[in-house]
Formats: C-alpha cells, structure tokens, sequence
C-alpha cells in the first residue's frame, strides 16, 4: 500500500527497472539494440551512457528522502510513517 501511494507521490520514469514488478531488463536491451541498429543504418552516431546506482539506499541521506516527499506534497501522516522507518534504527543479532 505505501510503495502505491509513494509512486503517486514520486512518479518513476517508465524505464525504471529496479525494485518495480516488470518484464526485467530485457526491454530495455532491446530498445537499446533497436535504437543501435537505426544509427548504423543513418550512420548517425549514437552515445550511450550507463549509471550504476549501486547501494543508492546506503548513500542517500534519510534527511534528503524526507525533505523530497516534503516538496513532491505527500501528506504530513505518511511522512511520518516513513521518517519513524528511519528513526533510532538498530540490528540485533543473539
């Protein structure tokens, strides 16, 4: 229920992959083989760049997720379910 309600709030690029229900990559590699293929056809030149966003979780602060809810108008109750996800975190191990 929040991961729906949070993408109303954040929408994502129809490209995303990750952490989303879908086909996979496989889409994607083909869009990049078809448009691959059209550039050598026109002999136009095509640049393509790959961004590994690995950890992202582990780099952006929890600050920064709270402040961008903020601005993108998620209600004042949901925010606050998120920012206590975040608050006086701790891993047990017995």
């Amino acid at each position: 229920i929040l991961t729906a309600r949070l993408t109303k709030a954040c929408p994502i690029n129809s490209r995303q992959r990750g952490f989303i229900r879908s086909a996979g990559c496989s889409e994607n590699l083909k869009l990049l083989q078809l448009l691959n293929h059209n550039a050598k056809r026109e002999h136009r030149s095509l640049g393509v760049v790959f961004v590994d966003l690995a950890k992202a979780f582990n780099t952006v602060s929890h600050y920064h997720i709270i402040s961008s809810l903020k601005q993108k108008g998620m209600d004042s109750h949901r925010i606050a379910l998120i920012t206590n996800l975040y608050y006086n975190i701790t891993t047990r191990m017995d």
